[in-house]
Parts: structure tokens; sequence; C-alpha cells
């Protein structure tokens, strides 16, 4: 007895709040808490800081352009003798430049997940995957020139007209490039989805391709619209490509055929210069730049409307 009560006591020792082991582990467990905490708000603060940027760096800019002009202008040639600061060029061609990738990287991306996801078997799967993410390993400058030398020649022997620089080439190149993220993203969401689903359709006596876009894709769906508000953002970011490619001419059109110049290949342009500190050009590039978080965070606010919308759907 004398013997169990020893035993007892020593454990409930152990056991207690105030022991050295246990008020060691509890100061690891806030210190580990303490470090995933600051991990966390990192992204929230680098974040913060870079709209805080955006916006003071900005606020002078239209203290000296009006909004209005901002906004509705037609012209954008804020370095000229007789400048212009309507940012809708821009805007065209960013979005330009961003539907013609989307149309190439969207069904080629989401095939590619289909494939991937439903035709193939593993062994197959870890050899084809990897190879098409080497596509996101290639540096944008090799594919802006990619587009410029190759792609171009080609597009010109079947629209003789074309521009030695166009948007055309450039939008089909960045799709090319962004066709990983999306087939990517789209597979994992595939094959997330619950195998009874699939078991169901083949016992109603669908084949796989009605069981892969009728019940597999829509079911996945909130993942893979996710996999596309990151291919768009990709695009809208994109600037080697378009820098090198779609000739850095603030155009106001909607031909893809033409010239463009898209934000990022402005900013480009305006940063290799000599301009001031505080002058209305280099005021500029932080308009530029704001513009673009801007249509980022709308793409974005959008997808995540409809991720949550077909994620209560099914």
């Amino acid at each position: 007895m004398a013997n169990t009560a020893k035993k007892t006591s020593k454990l409930s020792t152990f056991t207690s709040a105030n022991h050295p082991v246990r008020r060691m582990r509890r100061f690891r467990e806030m210190m580990i808490e303490l470090v995933l905490f600051l991990a966390a708000a990192s992204s929230v603060l680098v974040t913060v800081g870079i709209v805080w940027i955006l916006v003071s760096e900005s606020l002078p800019f239209f203290q000296t352009v009006s909004l209005v002009e901002f906004l509705t202008e037609t012209q954008w040639t804020p370095l000229f003798a007789e400048p212009k600061y309507g940012i809708l060029p821009l805007v065209c061609g960013t979005l330009l430049t961003t539907f013609v990738a989307l149309l190439v990287a969207i069904p080629l991306g989401t095939i590619s997940a289909t494939f991937l996801s439903e035709y193939t078997n593993s062994t197959v799967r870890e050899i084809v995957k990897p190879v098409l993410e080497l596509l996101a390993a290639v540096p944008t400058v090799v594919y802006g020139y990619f587009a410029l030398i190759f792609v171009t020649p080609l597009l010109q022997k079947i629209i003789p007209d074309l521009s030695g620089f166009n948007v055309l080439s450039a939008g089909l190149v960045i799709g090319i490039m962004i066709i990983p993220y999306i087939s990517s993203l789209a597979e994992d969401a595939m094959r997330s989805v619950p195998g009874y689903l699939r078991e169901g359709s083949f016992a109603m006596g669908a084949s796989r391709f009605q069981t892969s876009f009728r019940v597999v894709i829509p079911a996945a769906f909130s993942g893979i619209t996710s996999a596309y508000i990151l291919g768009i953002s990709r695009a809208i970011g994109e600037t080697m490509v378009v820098a090198i490619a779609a000739g850095m001419q603030p155009n106001f059109t909607l031909n893809p055929l033409q010239p463009a110049e898209t934000i990022t290949a402005y900013i480009v342009q305006v940063s290799m210069g000599d301009l001031p500190h505080g002058s209305i050009g280099y005021q500029s590039i932080y308009v530029a730049g704001l513009t673009l978080l801007v249509m980022t965070l709308m793409f974005n606010v959008i997808g995540y409307y409809l991720k949550k919308k077909y994620r209560e759907s099914y």
C-alpha cells in the first residue's frame, strides 16, 4: 500500500501544472504557436505594406490628374510633352492579352486535368504531370522571345498583314505558359471528388466521358474555379512576354492583331528610365500598379463568390 501511495504521489506530481516538465512543454507549445502566428501574419503584413505604398504614392498623382480624366481618357502618354493620363489603353491591353491567354489555357488546362485525373493510371500520371509542370519552370523572358521569334512569324504566314508586335502572339504564349497552373490545381480538385460519385455514374450506364464532364467536373468546380482565378491573376501580372512581343504601344483597341501595352509592360518601360522621384511620370508607376491590384482583387472576389456558390450546390 505504501509503494502504491508513493507511485500515486509521484504521478500526481508529474501531471500537475507546476511540474518543470509540464511547464517546459507548455512553453514549447507557446513558442510554436507564436512562430506559426508570425508566419501567418507575415503575408497579411506584406499585403498591407504593398497596399499602403501604392496608395500613398498614388495620392499625389490624383492631386494633379482628376479621377474622371484617369478613368475616361483614351490616351496614355504621361511621358510626352503634352501628357495624357487615361488608363483605358493599358487596361484594354491587359484585358485583351489575358482574354487571348485564357482562350488557350482554360480549355487545354481543363482537358489536361481531366486526362490526368480520369483517364490515366498512377504510373503515367507520375510521368506526364511533372513534364507538364516543367512549362512553369521556363523563364518568362524565354517565352517572350519564343513569341517574338517563332510564334509571330508563324502567325504571319496565316495572317500576312499581322504586325511584328501584336497582342495575339503574346496572348497565345502566355496561355501556354499558364497551362500548368490550371491543370495542376484542377487535377487535384478532380481527384478529391469522392469515388462513389463515379461509381454511381458508371452504375447508371454513363461512359467515362459523361462521368468526367457531367459528374466529376461539376462536383469539383469550386476547386477548378480557384485554378482559373490563379491563371487569370498570372496572366494579368505577366510582364516580360508582353513587354517583348506585344509592342509596348498604349493603343486603345480590342483588336488582338494590333500592338498594345499592358500595365505591367508600362511599369517596366518607365522603371528603366531616369525619372526623378516625385515627378508625375514617376507617380504614374504606382497608379498603374494600384490599378492592377484592383483588377486582380476584383477577379479574386468573383472567383471566391463562384467557389462558394458551387461548393454550397454540391
